[in-house]
């Protein structure tokens, strides 16, 4: 049979497909800008002729109503990665967190440790040759799809056909079901004016030639925004958004002097709007990977003037960083942090880099604090930690001792919040009282 022909035979409609779906089942959903939303619904309107089914995934977009209350004992979540759609659910004790390297996930898979039973994924339509695209998201969905029993895969003809390691063929897929709707966005919010001032202090870090791996949020759009004067700038991470649209167009970011994969924007999933959907459709300068390769620290310190820009929650004055959770709480997770703190620490030139806004809550709280919230999760070890950046300035932690972290931290800390810690950081025996007169 021609893959065409193969293609007809698997295609049917949403509610068809997800009757694969078994009680018991274990079903990964693509996440991201790609998820697959028409399988999604079909899935959960399937609740109640089933039990026990575990759905597992990294950050989703829209309402991922299966972990509603109603829908206890027909849908258990597990979360990789956890969105605002899920929190609450978590918290509530009704969906699980799963903490992880997200280099590691796809091993997961591989080993046996999580089998998958069903993979739900979103593709463009097929080429001449019968390959479709997983478009925004390959992260870890190509792993999933090549380890489960059964794949289901939403056919969209709004999904960009993106290069690299993002094919699946028709004759690996077990159902096709087609559509055409607009794929789900995440549009920035335009960043603030402490949002810039941290992004200038993370700028002057960065030097012409560097390869960046950056996040999504205020503080990440505002340093590519920053940017616009630095020189052969590359792109290795595993996400991108719509930030580098304009650097890549004015030349800024061109690769020219990467290390690897020169030349090339090397990314695992993308998270914006149409406008960046609609730039890396057939765009050869973009070269998508899975999750594993992406975030290998050894794959990462083969870029040379490897830039790692990531954020937190809190830093205590010894440099434990708390990215995931408050308190007890699970918030996010670990995400590429880590992978990336450590391959950047291992690059040749490489600047690893924690940034945040040294206050929360609209100024009330600090973000520097004495010690980590009760029960907060310490996602980037102190000795991991080498640049800490906020508004106020940088400050140099690895090698550093104690007395030497605090000291550099409460100096960066909001002016307001400094006399505490340095009272704290006595009390503790990390600073002398005539060691700290200066800070004041």
């Amino acid at each position: 049979m021609t893959w065409s022909g193969e293609f007809k035979a698997k295609s049917m409609t949403a509610a068809q497909a997800l009757q694969a779906v078994k009680s018991g089942d274990r079903v990964w959903i693509q996440s991201g800008c790609g998820t697959p939303s028409v399988l999604v619904d079909a899935l959960v309107a399937r609740a109640p002729e089933l039990r026990d089914v575990e759905i597992i995934h990294m950050k989703t977009l829209g309402s991922a109503d299966y972990t509603k209350p109603e829908y206890a004992g027909h849908f258990r979540h597990r979360g990789l990665f956890l969105g605002e759609n899920v929190r609450a659910a978590v918290a509530a004790g009704r969906a699980d967190y799963t903490p992880i390297f997200l280099f590691e996930i796809e091993g997961l898979f591989e080993s046996g440790q999580l089998p998958l039973d069903v993979v739900l994924m979103q593709v463009s339509p097929p080429d001449a040759h019968g390959y479709m695209s997983l478009g925004t998201t390959v992260d870890s969905t190509l792993a999933a799809a090549r380890h489960a029993k059964v794949v289901i895969a939403e056919v969209n003809d709004r999904m960009p056909r993106t290069m690299g390691d993002t094919f699946v063929h028709v004759s690996h897929v077990t159902a096709i079901v087609e559509t055409s709707h607009p794929l789900l966005e995440v549009r920035s919010e335009p960043f603030t004016d402490m949002h810039l001032r941290v992004a200038r202090n993370v700028a002057s870090l960065i030097p012409d030639g560097a390869t960046l791996q950056t996040g999504i949020g205020g503080i990440p759009d505002a340093v590519l925004a920053c940017l616009h004067d630095k020189r052969d700038l590359g792109i290795h991470t595993e996400m991108v958004s719509d930030g580098v649209i304009e650097l890549m167009e004015s030349g800024v970011i061109n690769g020219e002097r990467k290390s690897l994969h020169r030349g090339k924007a090397v990314a695992a999933f993308v998270l914006g709007s149409q406008r960046l959907f609609d730039f890396i459709h057939e765009n050869a300068s973009f070269e998508f990977r899975l999750i594993s390769y992406t975030n290998d620290p050894f794959v990462v310190a083969q870029n040379d003037r490897m830039v790692a820009i990531n954020s937190a929650l809190q830093v205590d004055l010894t440099g434990q960083v708390c990215a995931d959770s408050l308190g007890t709480v699970p918030f996010s997770g670990f995400g590429g942090q880590v992978d990336f703190i450590r391959g950047a620490a291992r690059s040749r030139g490489g600047v690893p880099i924690i940034a945040l806004p040294s206050t929360a809550q609209r100024g009330t709280v600090s973000r520097i604090v004495p010690v980590l919230e009760p029960g907060a999760g310490v996602v980037t070890s102190r000795a991991d930690v080498h640049y800490v950046v906020t508004e106020h300035g940088v400050a140099y932690l690895h090698g550093k001792t104690l007395r030497e972290r605090a000291e550099a931290l409460i100096a960066i800390a909001e002016p307001r919040f400094r006399q505490e810690l340095e009272d704290f950081a006595v009390r503790a025996h990390y600073l002398e009282r005539r060691e700290t007169a200066a800070l004041v």
